[in-house]
């Protein structure tokens, strides 16, 4: 069961794509799941511009990478989420904030995860991965107290918003792959579920399987493997570390403390330096049959990346093993033919 190893650019889109591209070939990736901003992909030219995908993917063969998924997490952040704010101003692009109008914004983001379909399908891709925003997320709290029905409608209106684009993935073939991540409409298993629900679990949209935002709420990472197994249409490995047992002080939330600050309850750390249970989890992965990409997602405030990725890519090899194809057992008989 060969799956191919790629490495998520998000995290380096400070860099020209081409620079990536040339990392990732000679760390030996199969391939990269492509960010939809820097100047790696922008999906309003891919979109109408076949010349700008083609160069797209010269520049991967010419470092012998493929594309398998391309994700626009920004964007799709911005789709649901109430307020739009400042922060909403420092991840989209100008063209999608325009003069900043919440109802504009969403509507531009929405429009652009239309495009972020139409450019998968001309690359050659079938998932997109991404987030959803929530105009709910506000009130995890649930104090000062809120209605069920504020909740509802929170629900409500991410179908609304959604149901359209996914209309469009439909058309182009393509899946969209929803990182269960706290700040989204589905940020662990219960609201998972009330997620697909609004949506009439439309097929158009399922889950990519990322532990390290489960395993600081107190999530089973491979039971999410085992109970959404048809759903998990991508896997990006990050790693999570706990602190919060260090000393009595330190809770989930974070405390407001900055990355890597030893105060905090939890980090992020790079795949393999934390508490995901990886070698269970790639086996859940094996039993449900998940064939696609392993996408290594890089965050470690406090290690190089230049030292982390290639250092992942032999960390996930490492857990690829193949299934055998009989039974260990079938070794006992005692029969001879």
């Amino acid at each position: 069961m060969t799956r191919p190893v790629t490495l998520f650019t998000g995290q380096w889109a400070d860099l020209p794509f081409e620079e990536v591209a040339r990392l990732a070939g000679e760390w030996g990736y199969d391939g990269l799941e492509i960010a939809c901003w820097g100047d790696h992909l922008d999906p309003w030219r891919a979109a109408e511009d076949d010349a700008y995908v083609q160069s797209r993917l010269d520049i991967l063969e010419k470092n012998n990478l493929k594309v398998f998924a391309i994700s626009n997490h920004l964007k799709g952040q911005a789709v649901c989420d109430n307020p739009i704010d400042f922060r909403h101003k420092d991840m989209v692009s100008a063209k999608v904030w325009g003069d900043g109008d919440g109802e504009g914004v969403r509507q531009r983001a929405a429009e652009e995860m239309k495009k972020t379909a139409i450019s998968a399908r001309k690359l050659g891709v079938d998932t997109v991965v991404g987030f959803t925003g929530s105009s709910i997320w506000q009130y995890v709290a649930m104090f000062p107290p809120v209605g069920q029905d504020v909740i509802d409608a929170g629900y409500q209106d991410f179908a609304d918003r959604w149901n359209p684009i996914l209309d469009v993935f439909e058309g182009e073939g393509v899946r969209f792959a929803h990182e269960v991540h706290p700040s989204e409409i589905a940020y662990d298993y219960w609201s998972t579920v009330r997620t697909l629900e609004a949506i009439d679990h439309r097929k158009s949209f399922g889950l990519n399987w990322d532990p390290s935002h489960m395993v600081w709420q107190g999530i089973n990472p491979v039971e999410f493997i085992t109970e959404f197994a048809e759903l998990i249409y991508h896997v990006d490995c990050k790693d999570t570390r706990m602190r919060n047992g260090n000393s009595g002080r330190a809770g989930i939330l974070g405390s407001h403390l900055p990355w890597s600050d030893p105060r905090r309850g939890w980090d992020f750390v790079s795949t393999g330096h934390g508490d995901v249970p990886w070698e269970d989890a790639f086996r859940a992965l094996n039993h449900i049959g998940y064939t696609g990409p392993i996408s290594v997602e890089w965050e470690d405030a406090g290690m190089d990346r230049l030292r982390g990725a290639p250092e992942a890519l032999a960390f996930v090899r490492s857990l690829l093993w193949e299934a055998p194809t009989a039974s260990f057992d079938a070794a006992f008989s005692t029969k001879v033919d």
